[in-house]
Order: structure tokens, then C-alpha cells, then sequence
């Protein structure tokens, strides 16, 4: 699955640290979502959503 979490997170000078903190998650889960290595369950995907103010499809796309 691709997404846009590195360009999201970017668009607000967040490292990848700060968006795991909000995230409730470790920095190495944000890499590994934005790298395409782990997907997210949905409750984190909701959370993500949630972060951005964004839809879940707005960020995760089916490649």
C-alpha cells in the first residue's frame, strides 16, 4: 500500500519522532508505514486520519 505520510508529515515540519509522539506509536513504526515495510491496522490508520485531518483514503492508496 502507498501513502502520503512522509509528504503530509513534511507539509508540517514534523520530524518522524514528532509524529510517532501524536501517534501514540515508536519513530521506527513511522518508518516503517512510510517506507511501505508495515501497514497499518485500521485503529492506527483512523489515528493517522485523525492527526491530518484527512480521510483514510486521502493518505493510503492501493498500488
Amino acid at each position: 500500500m502507498k501513502n502520503r505520510l512522509k509528504v503530509l508529515r513534511a507539509e508540517r515540519d514534523w520530524s518522524q519522532q514528532d509524529l510517532a509522539e501524536r501517534l501514540a506509536v515508536s519513530r521506527q513504526s513511522v518508518n516503517a508505514i512510510e517506507t511501505g515495510k508495515y501497514d497499518p491496522s485500521l485503529p492506527l490508520a483512523f489515528r493517522i486520519a485523525d492527526v491530518f485531518d484527512k480521510r483514510i483514503e486521502d493518505i493510503f492508496v492501493r498500488d
